[in-house]
């Protein structure tokens, strides 16, 4: 049994902000969490500690984008063929690498379980590696190397888009995303299995990429997992929906049985009255990614409106324009007071719940710090030129991940003094994205 006790003179637990709290881990859990204790021969955490962030919709390979599409200007579509060229030189080896960097940038960050929005399947032209998940085990040895749980959300992609014909071939870029037809799919996608830091999920790419008559083998292949799909990121994909089916987007998906409390909808942003309606009812998470949904010029989604309508409200950082939870939570509410004319649309709590919502990526038992929990934990210094003088349960609205010192994920030590156990994490980077680009 592996036992480590910790300090903490602030920490946000369930009920709210305590002090001089005493966390005792066994075995990757929490087991006692004490407010109003001493010190004793505990190992002390400087700051506030909160629980582990759940990085709920990630594209690993999207880092090496970062600081290299800005001067173009153009739109969301533009950008895409930047990221196809990316797509286009990657292979096992080099995904492995860019992955763990950018899994330890996230571990920097306070992250401690990310979902990985996975579709660069196969080799060039779409021809299938031997081994026909290589990319998949890339990513999968790639989180546990860096140190965070993986949720690896399998995504079936079977057309090249959609406008008011039908939907389009595939081009010579999307053959390495997608599979012959949605029972190659989840042939391929059931043989991946969960193992002790990794979840299998599967992810429907877009109403553009995925065919309304596969959708319900897809939910059925997924029943029992997480579900996730972009949704309504774009007014375009509304258009070509409502000209071919008729209908919008979140229509075609409910039409499908896709909707449900396991499913994660992502960006959400052009949405109707009615759309909104509908996946609250279906208490359908949204998982908004402020950063990227900025960058790509997408829009500012109904965040406040959908989850008064019964919606969870999730965070992710998608292309990693920005690697900062901190920054995807006040982007939630600042882009909520830009839209309203109102402070305060999303208080410090549900800023913190959506930091912390593993269960949409299937970790129910993570995001918490209470007994029987997994043993995540974030410290968050209260010292920097950033933080002085903050109110710990305010810390949300003042920190980023520059003042994250120490990362705890199942009870072992990842980021301490604001290093990565892996070492120098921005050489890692340069490293490998200089010779993805140099190719």
């Amino acid at each position: 049994m592996t036992r480590s006790r910790w300090f903490a003179g602030h920490a946000l637990l369930p009920a709210g902000a305590a002090r001089d709290v005493l966390l005792e881990i066994e075995d990757g859990r929490f087991a006692a969490v004490t407010p109003d204790s001493d010190r004793a021969d505990a190992d002390e955490l400087p700051g506030v500690v909160l629980p582990g962030f759940a990085n709920c919709h990630s594209h690993a390979f999207h880092r090496a984008l970062r600081g290299r599409t800005q001067a173009d200007g153009g739109t969301f579509w533009t950008w895409r063929e930047h990221m196809y060229a990316l797509a286009g030189v990657l292979d096992p080896d080099s995904y492995l690498a860019l992955a763990r960097a950018t899994y330890a940038e996230m571990a920097l960050a306070g992250v401690t379980s990310v979902g990985e929005f996975h579709y660069l399947h196969h080799g060039p032209g779409g021809r299938p590696y031997a081994e026909p998940n290589a990319m998949a085990e890339a990513l999968r040895t790639a989180a546990r190397e860096a140190g965070v749980r993986l949720t690896l959300l399998d995504t079936c992609y079977l057309a090249g888009g959609l406008d008011s014909t039908g939907h389009l071939p595939l081009d010579a870029v999307q053959q390495r995303f997608a599979d012959p037809d949605v029972d190659h799919w989840a042939s391929r996608m059931l043989t991946l299995s969960d193992d002790d830091s990794t979840r299998i999920g599967a992810a429907i790419h877009s109403v553009r990429a995925v065919p309304r008559a596969a959708l319900p083998t897809v939910a059925a292949t997924a029943t029992g997992r997480p579900l996730h799909v972009h949704l309504s990121e774009q007014p375009a994909e509304n258009e070509a929906c409502r000209a071919y089916y008729g209908h919008t987007p979140t229509e075609v998906l409910d039409d499908g049985g896709v909707l449900g409390p396991r499913t994660s909808a992502v960006h959400a942003t052009h949405l109707t009255g009615a759309d909104v309606k509908r996946l609250g009812g279906h208490a359908v998470t949204v998982c908004m990614c402020p950063t990227t949904e900025r960058d790509l010029a997408d829009g500012i989604g109904p965040a406040r409106e959908l989850a008064d309508a019964g919606a969870g409200v999730s965070l992710g950082t998608d292309q990693h324009a920005v690697t900062d939870l901190f920054e995807e939570a006040r982007g939630l509410e600042m882009d909520e007071r830009l839209q309203s004319g109102q402070r305060g649309r999303f208080g410090p709590g549900e800023l913190l719940a959506a930091l912390t919502r593993h269960d949409s990526i299937g970790w129910a038992d993570a995001g918490r710090l209470e007994v029987g929990a997994r043993a995540d934990l974030v410290a968050v210094r209260l010292d920097t030129v950033r933080t002085a003088g903050c109110r710990p349960d305010q810390i949300v609205h003042a920190a980023t991940a520059a003042d994250v010192d120490t990362v705890v994920v199942d009870g072992r030590v990842v980021v301490r003094g604001a290093e990565h156990v892996l070492g120098d994490v921005g050489a890692l980077l340069t490293t490998v994205i200089e010779g993805l680009w140099s190719r």
